[in-house]
């Protein structure tokens, strides 16, 4: 008998947090399209963001959807823990699909070749360890050899939902917060950190779970990056324009304990997650007042921006956008400062986002496809330099009628002054 019942599993006020049944339907229903196409005849999904996105929950559990036509057209979640869970989660007696324990794998084979399954199911090879998609590749090895899903997974992902929209929407209202929890106590000597905890605690309170997901390894990230003066200008292993010097070597990036000194940048770039759907936002603050040089510097990292929206704007392919505000930028007098400090330089502009951090397609080389309707992107020009860094960010959607943002765009400013 379990020490918890279904009531416990509750967002604030008793919301119901689960993903609508209409939702998790319609994405199943749109991947079996997309192996069809592919030739697949199934997928056998994995990767725990992936699982909340088609499953409605994170269990321990592998999900086996397939493609249109098949003789069992209905997908099936095998959950190791937690079974009961995974069945509320996924909508209870309205879910779209199975909930089952997860068999020996001896078995799995059998229980999937009584669901008419006759080749090898796609993979995530993309997203899960070798070793441990190998256990899987060598169970199916009867059917044939696996192919990987990644890819079809992830440009399904590009295109949000109406809900999902909603989703980052809240979490947007919720961001604005942190700002101001930001601006309400920061000032001259305030640590990094402490401006940090100031925004922590607004997010966590309003139901941020703790994790910033990713894609690519090794799948860290901090979400709070305040940086101010000489941090702004520290690189660190994570790919992005700014390091800075983290609380210690093991947690090597963001924010750490230097204080805020007298007219000197600081970069506050915060995440926010609301039922898993990020945005992402970067505004400059300052202990009294920045130069004329930072002025200017950050009045053109504006129009670098404006380049990358119209841009996307238009429909043109991501490398466009790349090609055209590099361009500028260069033009500025930027080559050596943009997104970083040689030799650590970022070559992007612009990230998408939804479930994780880094999602497809990005403002950089080799894009050369457009943001497609659906897409939701974090657009962030910075430039870097020994005494600091300046930019902005806002997440931004493009719709039926183009860009339109998601975060403050300008009804919050570029800079504020403690």
């Amino acid at each position: 008998m379990s020490g918890w019942n279904e009531a416990d599993l509750t967002g604030p006020n008793g919301d119901d947090w689960r993903v609508p049944v209409s939702e998790l339907a319609a994405r199943q229903n749109r991947l079996g399209e997309l192996l069809l196409g592919a030739g697949l005849q199934g997928a056998f999904i994995q990767h725990p963001v992936d699982l909340y996105y088609y499953a409605g929950g994170r269990q321990s559990a592998s999900m086996y959807i397939p493609a249109h036509g098949s003789e069992n057209p209905r997908a099936v979640l095998f959950v190791r823990r937690s079974l009961q869970r995974a069945f509320f989660e996924g909508g209870s007696d309205d879910a779209p699909h199975e909930v089952l324990p997860f068999p020996r794998m001896a078995q799995l084979v059998s229980e999937l070749r009584q669901r008419g399954v006759t080749s090898a199911p796609g993979l995530q090879f993309g997203e899960i360890p070798a070793t441990y998609s190998e256990r899987f590749v060598n169970a199916f090895s009867e059917f044939g050899p696996c192919p990987d899903a990644t890819s079809i997974i992830h440009h399904q992902r590009e295109i949000k939902s109406s809900w999902e929209m909603e989703q980052m929407q809240a979490a947007a209202e919720i961001q604005i917060r942190m700002f101001e929890a930001v601006e309400a106590v920061g000032g001259e000597g305030v640590s990094e950190l402490e401006l940090v905890a100031a925004a922590e605690a607004i997010s966590r309170s309003e139901g941020f779970g703790g994790n910033v997901h990713m894609r690519r390894f090794p799948l860290q990230c901090d979400r709070g990056v305040i940086v101010s003066g000489r941090a702004g200008g520290i690189p660190s292993f994570f790919d992005s324009a700014v390091g800075g010097t983290g609380a210690h070597p093991l947690s090597g990036m963001g924010s750490g304990f230097r204080r805020i000194k007298p007219n000197e940048p600081v970069l506050v770039d915060l995440v926010h997650a609301h039922r898993g759907y990020i945005v992402d936002m970067t505004r400059m603050f300052v202990a009294g007042t920045l130069s004329e040089q930072w002025h200017e510097r950050l009045e053109d990292m504006l129009a670098v921006k404006d380049t990358v929206v119209d841009v996307l704007d238009q429909g043109k392919a991501c490398e466009d956008a790349w090609n055209e505000a590099f361009a500028l930028a260069v033009e500025l007098g930027y080559k050596d400062n943009l997104m970083g400090m040689k030799p650590d330089q970022s070559r992007f502009l612009g990230h998408s986002v939804g479930l994780q951090l880094d999602e497809s397609p990005v403002v950089a080389a080799g894009f050369d496809r457009p943001l497609p309707v659906g897409g939701t992107m974090a657009i962030e020009p910075k430039v870097v330099y020994e005494e600091g860094s300046i930019g902005s960010e806002d997440t931004w959607i493009r719709d039926e009628e183009g860009m339109r943002p998601v975060t403050a765009d300008g009804a919050w400013p570029w800079l504020t002054e403690w």
